[in-house]
């Protein structure tokens, strides 16, 4: 089961809004999405996780280019929305971005448990599941410091697990409205 949101900054806080998964087929849809609840071309900040298993974040500040950080790449790999983050992050060149093979609830083929399941041993197709040949890595992957200006520390940021949006929200300044969606 997956959580999304986006808090977009203006000048009287953050507003925040329920992300549409649904509609969000690669990652240039997520990124769409993002700017378009940009105030001002201002700093628009995408929050996904799945279950305990692992979060993303996708940084996006007007034109610039998208920043992205993963907390658990091998996890975020075998899900279908963390597959797009990660073959981003692994420089994947392969066109191919759409989930039409992909299993949407974050499984795969019915599999009720993937990550839980995953241990280092498991052979290198499963840890390039999504990700094309290059095996995405059981930990952190992206910029860990796409927040800092924002109050969420590298440090910080590589060290959350558990509720880790909300924690990121509350050192945003943002607790009330990401809850509103929630």
């Amino acid at each position: 089961m997956y959580f999304a949101a986006l808090l977009a900054r203006t000048e009287d806080g953050w507003e925040a809004s329920d992300m549409e998964l649904d509609d969000v087929e690669s990652l240039s849809d997520l990124i769409d999405l993002a700017r378009s609840a940009a105030v001002d071309d201002d700093t628009v900040v995408a929050l996904i996780e799945q279950e305990d298993a692992w979060f993303g974040v996708v940084r996006v500040d007007g034109e610039e280019d998208p920043r992205y950080f993963v907390s658990n790449a091998a996890a975020a790999a075998r899900s279908s929305y963390g597959s797009m983050l990660t073959k981003e992050l692994l420089g994947n060149d392969e066109e191919d971005d759409e989930l039409d093979e992909l299993d949407l609830d974050g499984t795969e083929d019915g599999e009720e448990d993937a990550v839980a399941a995953y241990t280092d041993e498991d052979d290198d197709e499963d840890q390039t599941a999504g990700t094309g040949s290059e095996p995405a890595p059981a930990g952190p992957l992206g910029d860990p410091r796409l927040l800092d200006d924002l109050g969420v520390t590298n440090k910080q940021l590589m060290t959350l697990d558990g509720d880790a949006l909300s924690e990121i929200a509350e050192s945003l300044g943002a607790t009330e409205v990401l809850e509103a969606v929630r």
